[in-house]
């Protein structure tokens, strides 16, 4: 399978994992998710591969997760997956899907773990640089 990243391009963490990817020698299918979100049945589905709960998926950080009152411990996960359908923002990035399995790759180099061939070493935007297969 073609690996696949749910990609928003205005995340640093999103922008470094697809970049680790391609330095990698990926190519991956881009969703900009927030453009184009998964059905409803393919966030269940990707939440399944990554044995995550739609709370621990959910992007707390965003202003429409307090006006919905999303961070209610008695919303069951239908009620939290509704949100994320209605409103994309809130579904935490980057998702990463290859053969190897699928995560939420926060942070970034949770990606290394998901590639055939991953980089040794990656820089990220902010000059951090990064080590896989080491220590």
């Amino acid at each position: 399978m073609k690996p696949l990243i749910f990609h928003n391009p205005n995340c640093g963490t999103s922008r470094n994992t697809l970049a680790i990817m391609k330095a990698s020698g990926e190519q991956p299918e881009v969703v900009e998710y927030l453009k184009n979100p998964p059905t409803r049945d393919y966030l269940f589905e990707l939440l399944a591969k990554m044995n995550l709960s739609p709370r621990e998926l959910l992007r707390s950080k965003e202003a429409i997760n307090d006006e919905l009152g999303l961070d209610n411990p008695e919303l069951s996960d239908d009620d939290i997956i509704d949100a994320m359908i209605a409103h994309p923002i809130l579904i935490n990035r980057p998702i990463v899907v290859t053969n190897k399995g699928a995560a939420l790759c926060r942070p970034s180099e949770r990606v290394f773990e998901l590639l055939e061939n991953p980089v040794s070493s990656f820089t990220k935007e902010d000059g951090e640089v990064l080590y896989h297969g080491q220590g």
